[in-house]
């Protein structure tokens, strides 16, 4: 038992905008967007340690390999974006890019959890415009909280 209160990384309003950016963007599309947030980020390249977590939350398997992971390690000030090859065949790298050079403008006001939101509503128009939804056949085929690692 410590004797000391972890801090959260983010508040429950902070949670709440975040988690309210992942459902409102899924609301339009098949695909569907995870947030891993941790302090540290174990590898010196955040992109590998995105695909890690991208694999251990089992990202690969929907149906259209449409799932896009937002990985980022808040002390370490590191970040990735990671798209499944269903999204990235349509968006390629460049998109990817530009949602990182996007966040880190946040970042840099520190805005972390408005970042996120941001980032994960642009994600959510491109997988609407790839993957639109389909109220026949479409369900949420991964959860819609934040992931908070260590």
């Amino acid at each position: 038992m410590s004797l000391f209160k972890r801090k959260p990384l983010f508040d429950d309003a902070e949670q709440q905008r975040i988690v309210g950016a992942i459902k409102s963007a899924e609301q339009c599309t098949s695909g569907e967007i995870r947030v891993y947030v941790e302090s540290h980020c174990r590898y010196v390249n955040a992109l590998d340690r995105a695909v890690e977590i991208f694999a251990a939350l089992n990202m690969e398997k929907t149906a259209a390999r449409n799932g896009v992971l937002v990985y980022v390690a808040l002390k370490d000030r590191q970040l990735a974006v990671f798209g499944d090859t269903g999204i990235h065949q349509k968006v390629g790298q460049t998109f990817w890019e530009k949602q990182v050079h996007n966040i880190l403008a946040d970042f840099n006001k520190a805005d972390y959890a408005g970042g996120i939101a941001s980032v994960v509503n642009e994600i959510g128009h491109a997988l609407e415009h790839h993957f639109p939804y389909d109220r026949g056949t479409d369900i949420n085929e991964l959860p819609d909280d934040i992931v908070f690692g260590k």
